[in-house]
């Protein structure tokens, strides 16, 4: 088996302020060339269900309170997952490229959550026309902002 290293480039910050990605020092070089982009796809760690108990999970009993009975880890975005990766795209509020400080609109992540990559959206890779999803959850938004107003607790069993 391949040993992988990954280091955390930065980390979340939560304040009065909003969300911030606050990058490790030398990683600032490399928001060159992000200004002019109205997104990002951060890839972050669930650090709170990095342990084995976590790891292990591979089904759920109804997450979704519409969903099926019993789901698999790879069908749901929970963080009790073999490698507790998360991915969310969110909107750049503004960019501070000399302190190293990204003001995000949202993240679905504790304060302190280690940030492992971070990736321009660009609806040329990124986006989905038409996107397929059970009809179960047919009904959720269709975008990032309609999100915003979603009654979501009506959606989850936890």
């Amino acid at each position: 088996m391949n040993d992988y290293m990954v280091h955390p480039i930065g980390k979340v910050r939560t304040s009065e302020e909003g969300t911030l990605i606050e990058l490790e020092k030398e990683y600032i070089p490399a928001l060159q060339g992000l200004e002019g982009f109205s997104h990002m796809n951060i890839l972050w760690w669930f650090s709170c269900c990095d342990n084995e108990a976590s790891r292990s999970v591979l089904t759920a009993g109804q997450p979704y309170k519409k969903g099926p009975a019993v789901m698999g880890t790879f069908a749901t975005r929970s963080p009790e997952r073999p490698n507790p990766i998360a991915l969310t795209t969110a909107g750049i509020i503004s960019l501070d490229k000399d302190r190293g400080i990204i003001q995000v609109t949202y993240m679905d992540c504790h304060d302190n959550t280690p940030i492992l990559d971070i990736k321009p959206y660009t609806p040329s890779f990124d986006r989905v026309e038409n996107p397929g999803v059970p009809s179960w959850c047919a009904h959720w938004p269709g975008s990032i902002e309609e999100s915003a107003l979603f009654e979501w607790e009506n959606e989850f069993n936890f």
